[in-house]
């Protein structure tokens, strides 16, 4: 199986966070944004996200040869899933089937009230927003929106972290791929997955601090590094 986080969508145009030119690496604040009780609380802290929903580059994004080497991987049929951190969607663009990701922390496609959970493509929330609304609320109940994804503060989905650490624990290889693996719960798939014998790898721009549970590590461009390793495999991408 394979875990994916935003450096993988890098190349792909779409910024990660906490790299050397992530989002919040240069603006701290933007943080704020992604955090629950802030979004709720606080009316202009929506109004920035509506804004920074609407300019994201996520939305004119197209995968990359990262993507594509694990669509080699599904291809040759030596994949169990993809666990991804990311909220952009693009593992399923790329070609592999929606049933074989699991997106732990939501998608932005779609938004969702807050209150009655009414959820909506966010195209239609974000043509509102457009026409002058800055910080559109549930056309049902009236509630607070937001995106369809996991907020710091704020519980994942029910069963999806069940899910996620099984595939983890019964996989015979864990590669994790553009993630720092500190956030959690979801970075504890690795420990997990080393406790039951199976093998790691870790793909990434730079070091992460579980790079001593691997058994093999890279560092450098991923696409590249990915498509390299592929080919050394015999897998086409």
């Amino acid at each position: 199986m394979v875990l994916t986080g935003a450096g993988i969508s890098t190349d792909s145009g779409i910024p990660d966070f906490r790299g050397p030119n992530g989002v919040w690496t240069k603006n701290p604040e933007a943080e704020k944004v992604a955090t629950l009780s802030h979004y709720l609380e606080n009316p202009e802290i929506r109004q920035l996200a509506w804004r920074t929903r609407l300019e994201s580059p996520a939305w004119s994004a197209i995968p990359n040869d990262g993507h594509r080497a694990i669509v080699g991987l599904h291809a040759a049929h030596k994949l169990d899933a993809v666990v991804t951190q990311n909220i952009d969607g693009l593992h399923q663009q790329s070609g592999i089937p929606i049933d074989k990701v699991v997106e732990v922390h939501g998608t932005f496609r779609f938004s969702i009230c807050w209150d009655c959970k009414d959820r909506r493509e966010m195209q239609s929330t974000l043509d509102r927003v457009r026409a002058g609304d800055p910080d559109p609320s549930c056309q049902l109940c009236g509630g607070i929106l937001k995106s369809d994804t996991i907020s710091f503060g704020q519980a994942l989905a029910p069963g999806i972290l069940d899910q996620a650490l099984s595939y983890a624990e019964n996989c015979e290889l864990l590669i994790a791929v553009g993630t720092t693996l500190s956030v959690g719960p979801v970075n504890n798939m690795v420990p997990r997955a080393q406790a039951r014998g199976v093998k790691v790898a870790i793909i990434n721009g730079e070091p992460t601090s579980m790079d001593d549970r691997a058994g093999a590590v890279a560092v450098g461009d991923i696409s590249e590094l990915l498509a390299t390793i592929m080919s050394d495999a015999g897998i086409p991408t």
